[in-house]
């Protein structure tokens, strides 16, 4: 069924008058009446940041976005949504923002014992109607419906009728999780939200990495808590991550070395005793591969830009 391009522009107007009215330049604000829920906006381009995503659906109302998975790139923007189905360290770029037209965007955590109770009612697709393989990755993109947008447009009005909110706001979140099931992304959801899938099984181990990220990794150790082989349990993480399990905590412990030296200040040998590298030679070497510069250097052109922008 087509949609008429102007019903998609009214529900992405409407969206974006929204966020505008809470959301201040470079802000990202999570509203306490709606747990879960995330409104961004970024008035200038953003080239190189690192994030954890957490299992999500993200929509762009306005502009685009680069995401890098491993070595993988997904570009998204107002016509796409962006799921996460597991926590993924990521390095992320705003491609287009100005104080003229800001980028503008949300995400919604997802709630697996609503897709869950959803998959009871809902019957999977035939294999011949997937637009994504269970076998994919973690992270993947899809086409942004109007009834999805329609939904997130009343989920956010509520915001503004708190009188509401108990009684509506988790149906609407019911909803969103029922167009997600049946959207191009509902393989990829069932997969991993299904007890008995080796996909589940990683989301399981990678959750483990995430609390732990700081201590040595045992892959044999998580392998036979997964119930896997080790060169089984390293297929399926890599091809649902694009990282091995090493790379995976590696970009976990630069991320938050990243964050860490930015935040307070902290210089680059403590920042990397903090996240658990023995070796500051060793923590240079792997923070020079992945971001392009050493750590100082970095973090210094990262607060030229970021201070006058404070001001």
């Amino acid at each position: 069924m087509n949609v008429p391009a102007d019903a998609l522009r009214d529900a992405r107007s409407s969206l974006a008058r929204r966020i505008l009215r809470r959301a201040g330049p470079g802000q990202l604000l999570r509203p306490p009446e709606l747990p879960g829920l995330m409104l961004i906006r970024q008035d200038d381009a953003l080239l190189d940041n690192c994030a954890v995503y957490e299992p999500c659906v993200a929509l762009i109302v306005q502009g685009r976005k680069r995401v890098l998975l491993g070595d993988e790139t997904l570009l998204y923007g107002e016509d796409r949504y962006l799921i996460a189905s597991m926590d993924l360290p990521v390095r992320t770029a705003v491609l287009e923002a100005s104080p003229e037209r800001p980028y503008l965007g949300l995400a919604l955590r997802l709630d697996w014992r609503e897709l869950a109770s959803l998959m009871l009612e809902v019957p999977a697709p035939p294999p011949g109607r997937r637009t994504v393989l269970p076998d994919s990755r973690a992270m993947t993109t899809g086409a942004l419906s109007l009834p999805l947008l329609q939904a997130f447009d009343r989920l956010l009005e509520l915001l503004d009728h708190p009188e509401d909110m108990g009684a509506l706001a988790p149906l609407i979140q019911r909803e969103i999780h029922y167009r997600l099931l049946t959207g191009e992304a509902g393989a990829r959801l069932r997969q991993i939200a299904t007890v008995d899938t080796q996909s589940h099984q990683v989301a399981r181990a990678i959750a483990r990495i995430n609390a732990q990220f700081h201590q040595p990794l045992r892959v044999e150790e998580l392998a036979r808590e997964a119930g896997m082989g080790l060169s089984t349990f390293h297929h399926h993480f890599k091809q649902l991550t694009a990282m091995t399990p090493l790379q995976y905590q590696k970009q976990l412990r630069l991320n938050e070395a990243r964050r860490l030296m930015l935040s307070q200040r902290l210089d680059a040998s403590t920042a990397a005793f903090r996240v658990g590298y023995e070796s500051p030679s060793q923590f240079s070497r792997e923070y020079r591969r992945l971001f392009g510069v050493p750590p100082s250097r970095d973090v210094a052109g990262l607060r030229s830009v970021a201070e006058p922008l404070a001001a």
